[in-house]
This record gives structure tokens, sequence and C-alpha cells, in this order.
């Protein structure tokens, strides 16, 4: 009888506990992973901390690379983009599963498409407890986007790519060309030290970080960020003459005040308030006269999914993403990992399932 151990959170304040399932036979089209490496990311903290509130028993994590184990009988062993998979492939996949029929789907939004689950935010039940990074074993369903990744990628670097860099290669296609162009980034989190690398591999013409952290912003030149300001509290002193403005923080101020930031047809993209904010304060005659564009992203598409790929299989040894990570735990350690995380807000807190790999 295989097995598989999970970490179930139960709740804010509640342990987490560490619980055996057996591993259930496939349904069609399922795949079976086991994890090798999960990254906590900025909602699995919001959720511990309860902040944001899912149905529990839940495995947190969502962002996740792992090796495939299986197939279901039924399964084309293929990729998202028709290469062959095999047992023993190092993969990553989309954060979510869609219907690739509905509506939205093919209007090149399956995030938002029917039939929507996602890994990582999911409720433990009898019959259905591995979806989530917190495990040694997670089962893709029908309509998620797998993807073989590099295997010189480190595990930490190749974990964040179907969350942060996919978020952000989606961040970019809404912005459009990014060669010779003057980019404002307001949070250098990790959504922001990504989206500075992409912004400096794909030809930008400088790349500005605006952050309260001054250590981020020294490690932000280090993702290609040419020029970096140290924002005091209240502080709205952002360059000008800016094309295109990512804002990565979700501060209302942060968003308001790179809208003045931008030249004639400048662009504002917003990614980072995913959480309850004060309504913003514009001035339409301003947007207006400017010809300013705003726009929105939450989650990704497939297309997206598949440059942040490329962009990790390609540029993960150009910029420090190894260092993303400050620090490891095991799957045992997942109360301590969250802890650290909390307390000391890294940019990431790595869980190394592979030592567990053998035992589960």
């Amino acid at each position: 009888m295989n097995y598989a151990k999970l970490a179930a959170f139960n709740g804010h304040g509640e342990p987490i506990e560490i619980l055996e399932r057996e591993i259930p036979k496939l349904g069609d089209g399922e795949i079976l992973i086991r994890n090798l490496y999960t990254t906590i990311c900025g909602s699995d903290l919001h959720t511990y901390c309860g902040l944001r509130h899912e149905k529990v028993p839940t495995v947190l994590g969502h962002e996740i690379v792992g090796e495939i184990v299986s197939f279901s009988d039924k399964h084309s062993q293929q990729d998202h983009l028709g290469n062959l998979l095999e047992i023993g492939d190092r993969v990553t996949w989309s954060i979510f599963s869609s219907d690739p029929d509905s509506a939205m789907s093919k209007l090149g939004m399956p995030q938002k498409g029917d039939k929507l689950f996602k890994y990582g935010h999911a409720q433990i039940t009898p019959e259905d407890s591995l979806h989530g990074g917190l495990s040694t074993h997670c089962i893709l369903k029908p309509g998620t986007s797998v993807l073989k990744v590099n295997m010189k990628v480190p595990l930490s670097v190749a974990a964040i790519i179907n969350c942060a860099v996919a978020t952000v290669s989606g961040a970019l296609r809404l912005a459009g060309d990014m060669k010779n162009k003057n980019i404002l980034i307001t949070g250098s989190g990790l959504l922001g030290m990504v989206c500075s690398a992409m912004c400096n591999a794909y030809g930008a013409k400088a790349i500005h970080m605006a952050d309260i952290n001054a250590a981020r912003l020294t490690m932000a030149q280090e993702f290609g960020a040419t020029d970096v300001h140290l924002l005091s509290a209240g502080s709205s002193a952002l360059p000008q003459s800016i094309d295109i403005a990512f804002d990565m923080s979700g501060s209302v101020e942060a968003m308001e005040n790179s809208l003045a930031s931008l030249a004639i047809g400048g662009t504002a993209i917003w990614i980072g308030a995913v959480f309850k904010t004060r309504k913003l304060q514009l001035d339409p005659e301003s947007i207006i006269r400017k010809l300013i564009s705003i726009k929105g992203l939450h989650n990704y598409n497939y297309d997206d999914f598949i440059s942040a790929v490329k962009f990790i299989n390609h540029h993960h040894d150009d910029y420090p993403f190894k260092d993303v990570v400050a620090k490891e735990f095991n799957l045992f350690q997942a109360d301590e990992a969250f802890t650290y995380a909390v307390e000391h807000k890294p940019l990431r807190v790595g869980i190394n399932l592979v030592d567990l790999k053998m035992n589960s």
C-alpha cells in the first residue's frame, strides 16, 4: 500500500498537523507527482496569519516542483506543448486546472474559467487530499498545464516558476515590448525582483525600483535594477517620464503616485493588490490627457506559464535566484518554517522534500 505524508493547516493559531493518507488510484487524465520542493508564497502567509480564509483543513503551498511517478491509463503522457512526458521527469505545473473549453479559457483567461481548481487552496476531503505543496505527493488534475523543467535549475528556483515568475510573465505580456523602455517597479518583494530581471533581460533602457526597504533595494540591483529609490513614510518622490509602471506592492499610495510618474502614452500594470485596500484617488483629467492605460492581472494564463518556464530555464544563472530562499525546512518543520517567514519576512522560505522522498 502506498502512502503520502502531508502537513494539514487547520486554521489560524492551530498547529500544523502531519497526516498520512493512502495514495488513491488515479482518475482519468491525472498524474501522480512526488513533490521535491515547495516555497512559501505571500498568499500562504496570509492564510496562515488569518488574513485570508480557506476551507480547512487544507494543504498549503502552490509554488511546487516535482517529478512524475505515474500516469493514469488514459493520460496522453504529453506536456502542454505536446512533448513526451516520462516517469522521472522533473516538472512544474500551473497553479490551477481549468476547463479548456470554457468561454473564459477561450478568451485567454483560463485562470477565470469554469471548473477552476487551485492547488494549495483546496480543502482536504476523504476522497481528495493530495493537492498542495506541503505534501510528499500531488495529484494533477485534467486541465492543468504541465511542463518540464531543466534539471540544471536548482529546486528552490524551479519552485517559484509557477507563481511568482508566471505572474510577472503575465504582467509583461500586458505591458508589451520592454526594449528601450523606462520602467518603474514599486515593491521589491519576489515579484519585483523577478520583474526587474525580466525587464533587464528583455532590453529595458532603465529600471527604477522603489521601496521602503533599503536591503531589498540593494538586492534589486543584482536583479537588474539600474536605479533604486528609498521611500520614507508618506514620500511620493518617484522618477518621471516612465513608460511602464508595475506595482507589485499592493500599496494604494504607490499605485496613485506611480500614475503621476507616467509619460504620455504610459501604462500602469497592477498585480500586487490581492487584498482589501481603500479606494484609489485618481485624477481622470490627467489620465485622459496623458493617454494613460491601467491594466490589472490576477494569476496568469497558459502562455504566461510557458514564458516563465522558458525564462528560468535560460536565465536562472544570470540573476541571483538561488539566493531567493533565505532558509530551508523539511515537511515536519512546517510550523517552524511559517514562524520564520512571518518573523523575518524573507523573499521566500523553502520546504525541501527530497530527503523525505525515499521514506514517503
